[in-house]
């Protein structure tokens, strides 16, 4: 059952290379010729992989530049989050959750810690250069970000729900306040990723998380 269990690691890590790889092949060429003049079959020669290949991966080239966000993590990581309860501070818990999200891109990876962290920072800068410069692609990526905050949005209802029966009694604030906290989570998400880019890509992007949320309950307790 290891043996087995290995090879379904060594799969999944190639997987994420795979589609590392098709990323960042699209951005640069996007970058370098302007992104209507990049075709799949140029995008999957310079990545090395066949054009069928880039379509098990993608459905087209906008979502291969675009990339996609963080998945929440499985049903038993959710359970654990809403069944915490009130002991735990709910930014804690999301931070936990939004590292889970993230570790399987950052660190799934076969390649070495420094080699996955530059090609993090050269996709993340690429990909911050195109969408300004193309506005039907940033109206793509955060119809996809609305997607993953509704989900997130949901979970958040849930532990709400669980720690405060009351409120479920109460949808629209329970909805609400769950909006709200959601809101919170992803502007410390959104600082974390300019911070890492800032510093080069250099640290852990689960530390770097993992701090921007320590800074929000620090932020949080100074206000009180």
């Amino acid at each position: 059952m290891t043996v087995v269990e290995g090879e379904l690691g060594l799969r999944e890590r190639k997987r994420i290379a795979t589609r590392r790889a098709i990323q960042l092949a699209a951005l640069q060429l996007a970058t370098e010729r302007g992104f209507d003049r990049v075709t799949i079959d140029e995008i999957s020669h310079a990545a090395n992989v066949s054009p069928r290949t880039f379509f098990n991966y993608f459905p087209s080239k906008e979502s291969a530049i675009i990339g996609e966000l963080p998945e929440l993590p499985d049903e038993a990581s959710i359970e654990r989050f809403i069944d915490a309860g009130p002991e735990e501070p709910i930014l804690d818990g999301l931070s936990t959750l939004l590292i889970a999200a993230i570790d399987g891109g950052e660190l799934g990876d076969a390649s070495p810690p420094e080699q996955q962290s530059a090609t993090m920072q050269e996709m993340h800068l690429l990909r911050r250069a195109l969408l300004k410069d193309n506005p039907e692609l940033f109206a793509q990526r955060m119809a996809t970000m609305h997607k993953f905050e509704d989900a997130l949005s949901a979970v958040v209802q849930r532990r709400l729900a669980h720690d405060d029966p009351a409120l479920a009694s109460d949808q629209e604030t329970l909805h609400q306040r769950a909006r709200l906290v959601t809101y919170v989570a992803f502007a410390g998400m959104r600082h974390a990723w300019s911070c890492w880019a800032d510093h080069g890509g250099v640290e852990s992007l689960a530390e770097r998380l993992r701090s921007s949320f320590d800074q929000l309950q620090a932020l949080g307790a100074h206000v009180r």
